[in-house]
């Protein structure tokens, strides 16, 4: 690793990807004002989190967030479209903490952040679209509490315990991958005509 990365920074941003992943507004809200008020010393360019209106606006999209991830298909449509905000914005974070590094472990990070962020995106996607199968609300709204959950684990292990953070990202990722294959081999199940429960 180069000068000024530290297994604390590579903790930071892997876990902050993870969550960003998940819940990028509050991933963003949350370091921020962690940032902010000292808990954190934020690196690089990342400090502009701890802006005040920054942190005014993430966790204003936060809340339409919140509640919007809570209603069956209203969250899926969401994600759809977060699709395309959420690992480009984690790769993004991960650019701007290395702004004191050579631009080739930026670029590596970066992908490396946006490509975790990418994991867990499609893990939470995969999962909600499944659960709104379900005609009742209840699971749905369960799964959204744990993911809130889940992304404040992640956020107090990357800023308390890096290695923590790192080992549970690199769990996600692999249960994602996971989950993804076996979703992507029902799939070709169902498509050619083949009963799927034989998967």
């Amino acid at each position: 690793m180069p000068e000024g990365v530290s297994i604390a920074l590579v903790g930071l941003l892997l876990g902050a990807a993870a969550a960003s992943g998940l819940r990028l507004y509050a991933t963003v809200a949350v370091l921020g004002y962690l940032g902010r008020i000292g808990v954190v010393a934020l690196p690089g360019d990342l400090r502009i989190l701890s802006h005040g209106g920054i942190i005014a606006v993430a966790a204003a999209l936060y809340l339409v967030e919140f509640l919007a991830d809570k209603i069956p298909f209203i969250d899926s449509i969401w994600d759809v479209v977060h699709t395309f905000l959420r690992p480009p914005a984690a790769a993004l974070l991960a650019w701007a903490a290395l702004s004191e590094v050579p631009a080739e472990w930026r670029i590596a990070a970066a992908l490396v952040c946006g490509g975790v962020a990418f994991s867990t995106h499609g893990l939470k996607a995969g999962t909600r679209a499944i659960l709104n199968t379900s005609p009742e609300p209840v699971t749905n709204g369960a799964a959204s509490i744990a993911e809130d959950g889940l992304v404040a684990v992640l956020l107090f292990l990357a800023v308390r315990h890096p290695l923590a953070a790192t080992v549970a990202t690199g769990a996600l990722v692999v249960l994602a991958v996971t989950a993804g294959a076996w979703l992507w081999k029902r799939l070709r199940r169902f498509l050619s005509g083949r009963p799927v429960a034989a998967a």
